[in-house]
């Protein structure tokens, strides 16, 4: 049996018909910018993240790069963030001339521990950007009070959580901003890249909606320098057609992530801890295990799919070495890249498949 870790096709296979007509639409309307379908999309994403308002974004990244810009984040800045994340969040940061300053993470959850932060506000800091990782919301309520504390905006990367919940509050809605992405592996994927920023601050709205058009505001003229990035309408089109499935798609991947729970249960492969303050998404399934690179070729060798998400933690990438962080600063971050490790958890896996998995994965540890 082959199971990969993703099968886009068989989403595809579901819709196939209604994504056509969209896209169809789009390219038969030759608006190719912006448009009705990116305005509808913006409404509606900000609804279901209960925030007032959204910006359409050409990726997760720029979703990122547009709040730091418009939030006037800088040269000399420091924003406090986790070094256990995909690599976009902390090379926004840089790209500002901002420092990103690392605190270590929760061994459970895998978010930046709270508890941690405070200590690294200085008189630099601007922002605290929390992740919410693997489509489980960071514990935001502490992260707050710290920032209200230090007058400090929290921007919410959300890539991998949209409308995942932390007390009953959506991704995206407790910070100053929260970025989502639609690549196409992401619960709400997209047939290329896109993203969105919702937020309830209608001033810091406005400057985004400005700046992903090069700061322009009226046309060609500029008060601030932007960037060019827009959602394309296609993108929307197609995000449109899946938006609807999005709770039911989710709600499969929390049902495969029992099933695997019940799978492993009492043997040596820990399972997702999920707070009880939070529903997760599930964007991936990470188990943590010992020999985690045996286990993944194993894993290969026998046709099923998996991914470490991820293998080197942001204080040691080489592009980082500048802020002087070395191995051993931030343990929990340095042993968890050693012994994560994601397998398949999209919603048309078969319970066939999800016992293929469970099985050779066992099998390899007798």
């Amino acid at each position: 049996m082959e199971v990969p870790l993703l099968d886009l096709k068989a989403q595809y296979a579901t819709i196939k018909d209604e994504v056509l007509a969209a896209v169809s639409e789009v390219l038969e309307s030759q608006r190719c910018v912006g448009g009705p379908k990116v305005n509808e999309l913006e409404e509606k994403i900000a609804a279901i993240s209960d925030c007032k308002f959204a910006v359409g974004v050409s990726s997760g990244t720029d979703a990122i790069l547009n709040c730091l810009m418009s939030l006037d984040i800088g040269a000399g800045d420091e924003i406090i963030t986790t070094p256990f994340t995909f690599f976009a969040t902390v090379g926004c940061i840089s790209r500002t001339g901002a420092n990103p300053v690392f605190v270590d993470i929760d061994a459970r959850t895998f978010n930046i521990n709270p508890e941690l932060i405070e200590s690294a506000v200085t008189g630099k800091t601007k922002a605290i950007m929390p992740v919410h990782l693997y489509g489980q919301m960071a514990d935001m309520d502490p992260i707050m009070e710290i920032a209200n504390k230090h007058d400090l905006a929290v921007i919410e990367d959300a890539a991998q959580s949209i409308t995942s919940t932390y007390k009953g509050r959506k991704a995206g809605s407790i910070g100053r901003a929260g970025c989502f992405s639609f690549f196409p592996s992401k619960n709400l994927g997209g047939i290329g890249d896109g993203g969105m920023i919702v937020t309830n601050d209608e001033q810091l709205y406005q400057r985004l909606f400005i700046m992903r058009n090069h700061g322009s505001k009226p046309k060609y003229y500029h008060r601030h320098i932007g960037g060019n990035f827009r959602l394309d309408p296609i993108q929307a089109a197609a995000l449109l057609v899946k938006l609807p499935h999005l709770d039911q798609w989710s709600e499969a991947r929390r049902r495969n992530a029992a099933y695997y729970d019940k799978k492993f249960s009492g043997t040596v492969v820990q399972t997702p801890y999920i707070s009880p303050d939070c529903i997760s998404i599930f964007n991936q399934y990470v188990i943590r295990v010992p020999r985690r690179d045996e286990l993944m070729a194993h894993l290969r060798d026998n046709n099923v799919g998996c991914e470490v998400y991820y293998p080197i933690p942001a204080h040691l990438q080489e592009c980082f070495s500048y802020l002087g962080y070395k191995e051993g600063d931030l343990p929990e971050a340095e042993q968890a890249a050693k012994e994560v490790l994601a397998i398949p958890i999209y919603s048309e896996l078969t319970d066939e498949m999800k016992d293929y998995v469970a099985d050779t994965i066992l099998a390899f540890f007798g």
